[in-house]
């Protein structure tokens, strides 16, 4: 695991440029040296903006999007077509602006392809031993002001999931219903970013950054990438630094 790195932004708008910058460009960079990128992505509002971004810097930078594949970190338990899935947010953000082939787009099962959150994460646990090769090249994740990450909450038992995916049911945040990666697929990734933005989550990020403190009461503090981890944070996040 690796020391985090900390950049500080002016406002949600510059770090979401930032960011989405610098993911094209390590996907140009993979594809250049003749790898296939996997990418995990997150929801949340600051990573609208990042996907939004995406998509306006897209067509400049090379990339090839029929050679890009793309996971979710975690979901929503809900119907395929309701806008609480981070998979619907993102393609109307970017994915369908950019092409990425559906066949690419490895989506978590919704309410109507699974009889529960465990089947749901079953079923995307068989994927990824199917098409995943084992590492993401970058997992992108959000932070709640709990300091949860994906679907992994403060004292839930999926903190201490051996697995690669986990269901939760009685979720903190709504809607009750979820399916997550755990910290095992999370942590199998070259980079892992946490993007952060607004005052809300200062204290979260503050305390996954502190030198004391437990995964159980604030779960970003046990993802980490195995070569980088970075934290884009805007100046609100970052004020109890």
């Amino acid at each position: 695991m690796t020391d985090p790195l900390i950049e500080v932004h002016d406002g949600p708008e510059p770090l979401a440029t930032a960011v989405a910058g610098e993911l094209l460009n390590r996907l140009a960079d993979a594809q250049a040296a003749g790898h296939v990128p996997h990418i995990s992505l997150t929801g949340g509002t600051i990573a609208v903006k990042i996907h939004q971004e995406v998509a306006r810097l897209a067509p400049a930078s090379g990339v090839d999007w029929g050679a890009v594949h793309v996971w979710f970190g975690d979901e929503r338990f809900v119907a395929r077509a309701s806008s609480d899935r981070n998979a619907v947010q993102a393609r109307q953000a970017f994915l369908d602006a950019v092409g990425i082939p559906d066949a690419n787009v490895h989506e978590w099962p919704a309410t109507e392809d699974a009889a529960d959150t465990d089947a749901a994460a079953a079923t995307y646990a068989a994927e990824l031993a199917e098409s995943w090769p084992g590492k993401f090249d970058v997992m992108m994740l959000g932070v709640g002001p709990d300091g949860h990450i994906n679907s992994l909450f403060p004292g839930f038992p999926q903190l201490h999931a051996t697995g690669p995916t986990a269901g939760v049911t009685g979720s903190p945040k709504p809607p009750p219903e979820r399916v997550t990666l755990t910290y095992a697929t999370t942590c199998a990734s070259t980079a892992v970013w946490f993007l952060v933005s607004g005052d809300d989550k200062a204290d979260a990020v503050r305390r996954a950054l502190a030198e004391d403190g437990t995964v159980d009461e604030t779960p970003a503090r046990g993802a980490a990438g195995q070569l980088e981890t970075t934290w884009f944070l805007d100046h609100a996040s970052a004020s109890l630094l």
